[in-house]
């Protein structure tokens, strides 16, 4: 029988890269598992996405020590998180990797303590632990753990009871929360933390890397060429596929506007932003330009420029050794190339100085076209593209909030998954005061941007903010993924969901009928302003007809009732109650 005694810095790595493919595997199961039949399930995807942002960083490297592989997870894993979910689980992570920090390999009983770690991390995390939920198991994997490192020094038998002790937590979750007893479900964050252990456990055992099931890959095949004759050669906008890696010269820089002077010069642009690189990779019939100004961030490294209509030539010609085809050199001819494009680029003009900092900035998130035009008009500087089913990472909020030239950035989640993400890019920001208004929807959001007043103190626009966000009432209208039943309500899947504040208040076939519903729980004697929100699901003819129903309905109320495309996916109607 295989045992492990000791786990150096390579196998640990591997068992985090195995369990991280697991999950994966599993993420639509985890998804699954939300008790809110609402199109938001995405806990599996979250926790998903955040542990393959670890795995991705430890495939990068060979060689390692335990406390160089928990250096990078502490990394890889406060950037990649995303969703309540992934924050969780990075603090998970982030325990276990500091548990671990300065040591070359580790033993059972020190392996032991990092999972106990990594669960006091994420209890400290969450502001009100609930019990029942990925925290309850995370500590009975970790108890269970450390009793048996206790007197036993073979990791795997450390691993075989931890995972024991916790699916047998992670069963009793149905019984520990109502609304997971009324699903009858297990909690979906547990179920997530569980597929990571054991795949890790699966690679302890057998000594193989789970491998991703459906996952992107690159081919190893010739490129077809029947599937390139499909292709005509002049349709082939921009022709040199440019790619190189930039080591900066300051850790740290934005590249935000080395990001947008690009843009306009060609397609299929990709960015990646670290710390101390950025990896580029666009299609374009400038790249001297593109070099020109990639090295005002550093040195550029591992440069290819390959002419694209050149290899579609060969690929028809008949030529199947394309993969094996050294990457086109940088000529001088082509280093001069920007001198033999002046006849039809424009001269460049000087480059704007940066805009002087100003006191106060804003970032938000937001899904929608409509929704995204008044926040802007509202004084949004950056809005990241995200909210229900998409929320972005940590490392996402960060980046905006760097790019806001700004001393104070006040970010906005507009959704309560997305509140500890924002958390934590706050934590994170280190140039500027950040701080975060938590509002939970957009309307909150735009409550809040109108109470806001550039001649107060930072303290006292944050006070005068969060009392505006909590005076809003929000409603929503979306649909049911799934047959449930939830304060004695019996939902079919398809049915319209009317919700007031997140809890679901009426069930129905008909948007206008759920819509009325809605309204009239949440107007009382107080209410004053009536906004309705409609999604691009929603036509222009059924929101007018609903305008005058309940602008008729109110008017002897003296409520203002007004109509709003937001233009938001998801959700029909989103209502807010002033």
């Amino acid at each position: 029988m295989i045992t492990i005694e000791i786990l150096d810095g390579n196998i640990f790595a591997q068992m985090i890269v195995s369990g991280a493919n697991n999950l994966y595997n599993n993420k639509h199961t985890v998804d699954e598992l939300n008790v809110f039949p609402v199109p938001d399930g995405d806990t599996g995807t979250n926790m998903s996405l955040t542990a393959g942002a670890i795995a991705a960083e430890l495939t990068k490297k060979s060689e390692l020590t335990v406390t160089s592989a928990a250096d990078i997870m502490s990394f890889a894993t406060l950037r990649g998180a995303r969703g309540n979910s992934g924050v969780i689980l990075s603090q998970f992570f982030r325990g276990i990797s500091k548990s671990l920090k300065g040591k070359n390999e580790c033993n059972a009983t020190e392996f032991a303590a990092a999972l106990k770690d990594g669960s006091d991390a994420a209890y400290k995390a969450v502001m009100k632990p609930t019990e029942g939920t990925i925290l309850t198991v995370a500590r009975e994997v970790a108890s269970g753990a450390q009793t048996v490192s206790n007197a036993e020094s073979d990791i795997i038998l450390v691993m075989e009871r931890a995972v024991e002790c916790g699916n047998k937590a992670l069963a009793k979750t149905t019984q520990m929360l109502p609304a997971l007893r009324q699903a009858d479900v297990v909690d979906a964050g547990g179920q997530g933390w569980m597929f990571v252990l054991e795949g890790a456990l699966e690679y302890l055992k057998t000594g193989t890397v789970t491998e991703k099931q459906g996952g992107e890959s690159v081919s190893s095949e010739p490129v077809s060429v029947k599937s390139q004759t499909s292709v005509k050669n002049e349709n082939i906008k921009f022709k040199y596929c440019t790619e190189f890696i930039v080591e900066k010269k300051e850790t740290g820089l934005d590249v935000g506007e080395f990001r947008d002077a690009i843009a306009p010069k060609g397609d299929c642009m990709l960015v990646i932003d670290d710390e101390e690189i950025v990896k580029v990779h666009i299609h374009t019939n400038h790249p001297g330009f593109v070099l020109e100004e990639a090295v005002k961030l550093g040195e550029m490294i591992n440069l290819k420029i390959d002419n694209m209509k050149h290899q579609h030539k060969s690929i028809i010609e008949g030529s199947r050794n394309l993969g094996n085809k050294a990457p086109m050199k940088v000529t001088a001819k082509e280093k001069d190339i920007k001198k033999k494009d002046k006849k039809s680029e424009k001269p460049r003009k000087a480059p704007k100085p940066s805009p002087e900092e100003k006191d106060y900035g804003f970032v938000a998130v937001c899904m929608g076209r409509g929704m995204t035009g008044i926040l802007s008009d509202l004084g949004i500087d950056r809005i990241i593209e995200g909210g229900q089913t998409m929320n972005p990472s940590t490392d996402d909020i960060l980046k905006a909030v760097k790019r806001v030239k700004a001393k104070t950035v006040y970010v906005f989640p507009n959704n309560k998954n997305i509140v500890m993400a924002a958390r934590q890019a706050a934590q994170m920001a280190e140039d500027k005061t950040v701080v975060v208004i938590e509002t939970t929807s957009v309307p909150q959001c735009i409550s809040a941007m109108m109470a806001f007043n550039d001649k107060k103190t930072s303290e006292d626009n944050t006070k005068a903010m969060t009392r505006a966000a909590g005076k809003v009432e929000t409603g929503q209208l979306t649909y049911a993924v799934r047959d449930t039943e939830i304060d004695g309500m019996e939902i079919k899947k398809n049915d319209i969901l009317g919700m007031v504040e997140g809890r679901i208040r009426a069930v129905g076939k008909d948007t206008d009928d759920v819509l009325n519903s809605v309204v009239s729980e949440m107007v009382d004697e107080d209410t004053e302003f009536l906004t309705v929100y409609y999604g691009k699901d929603i036509k222009k003819a059924q929101a007018d007809r609903m305008f005058k129903a309940l602008e008729a309905k109110y008017e002897k109320d003296e409520i203002e009732v007004t109509f709003r495309s937001g233009g938001q996916p998801l959700y029909y109607y989103i209502i807010s109650a002033e």
